[in-house]
C-alpha cells in the first residue's frame, strides 16, 4: 500500500507535469495545420479575434487566462451590450463546440502549466466565490482540458452536487490510471456527442452562481456581492479562496427559503 501511495505521489507531482508538456507539445505540432485553418475561418466568419480569452480559477484558486476558439459573434444591442448567447452563436460555432475543436487553444495553457490534460474543468471565478469549503478541496489540483465530470454528463446533465462529488473524488484519487481512464472515456463522449448532433440538454443551470440565484438559495444582493468580489479578484489577478462570510450568508438565506 505504501509503495502504491508513493507511486501516485510521484505521478501527481512529477510525471503528470512531464506528460502534460510532452503530449501538449506533440499535439500542437501535429494539429498546427488545423489551428491555422480554424484561425483563418474564424477570422472570416466571425469577423473578429478568433481567440476567446477569459480569466478563470486554476490550481488552488489562482486565476489564469483561459483560451478557446470563439464560437460566437460580438453582436451588440443599440446600447452597446452583448446580445444573449443564443443570438450570437453561429452554425459554424456549433460545429466547433460539437467536435470540441473550440477547446484546442487550451493545449497552450497545458504547455505553459496553467492547465493539465486531465483535471477538474476550470469554471468561472464568479461561481467559485460561492463554492462551499469542502468543495474547494477539489480544486487544489491543476484544472484540465477534460475531467471527471465531463465524462459523466457534467457538461449539461449532471446536478451541481454530482459534479462536485466527481471532482472531489478525482482530487483525492488522482493517479496515472485514472487519467488514462478519463482520457479514453472523453474520446468516447466526443464521438457520441458528434453522432448525436451535439445536442445539449440543459437539465441544470450552467453556472453555479446563477443556479443559486434561480433556486433562491441566495438573494440578488448576495449574488451581486459575489459578482463584485469576483471582479476584484480578476482585476488583481488574485486567488479565489473560501469566503466564510459569503457562504454563511448563503446558508442563512437557504434556511429562510425552506
Amino acid at each position: 500500500m505504501a509503495k502504491r501511495q508513493h507511486r501516485h505521489l510521484f505521478y501527481r507531482y512529477f510525471l503528470k507535469r512531464f506528460l502534460d508538456i510532452l503530449l501538449s507539445l506533440v499535439a500542437i505540432v501535429i494539429l498546427s495545420p488545423l489551428f491555422i485553418i480554424i484561425y483563418l475561418l474564424s477570422l472570416i466568419i466571425l469577423r473578429g479575434n478568433p481567440i476567446f480569452a477569459q480569466y478563470r480559477p486554476g490550481k488552488n484558486g489562482k486565476v489564469f487566462k483561459f483560451y478557446k476558439f470563439r464560437s460566437m459573434t460580438n453582436k451588440r444591442d443599440k446600447d452597446g451590450n452583448l446580445l444573449p448567447d443564443k443570438d450570437r452563436i453561429t452554425k459554424y460555432g456549433k460545429v466547433l463546440r460539437k467536435l470540441s475543436i473550440d477547446e484546442l487553444p487550451q493545449l497552450f495553457n497545458i504547455l505553459f502549466g496553467s492547465m493539465s490534460i486531465v483535471g477538474p474543468r476550470p469554471r468561472l471565478v464568479k461561481d467559485m466565490t460561492f463554492y462551499p469549503e469542502e468543495v474547494m478541496k477539489a480544486y487544489s489540483v491543476t484544472p484540465g482540458l477534460t475531467g471527471p465530470s465531463q465524462v459523466t454528463g457534467g457538461r449539461s446533465e449532471s446536478s451541481w452536487e454530482s459534479i462536485f462529488e466527481e471532482d472531489l473524488k478525482y482530487a483525492e484519487n488522482l493517479s496515472l490510471w485514472l487519467d488514462i481512464k478519463i482520457l479514453f472515456e472523453t474520446f468516447g463522449a466526443i464521438f457520441k456527442k458528434g453522432s448525436e448532433g451535439g445536442a445539449e440538454t440543459s437539465k441544470r443551470e450552467y453556472y453555479y452562481a446563477d443556479y443559486l440565484l434561480k433556486t433562491e438559495k441566495i438573494s440578488k444582493a448576495q449574488y451581486d456581492k459575489g459578482l463584485k468580489l469576483s471582479e476584484e479578484i480578476i482585476a488583481s489577478r488574485g486567488r479565489v479562496v473560501y469566503n466564510k462570510e459569503l457562504h454563511d450568508n448563503i446558508e442563512d438565506n437557504s434556511a429562510d427559503t425552506k
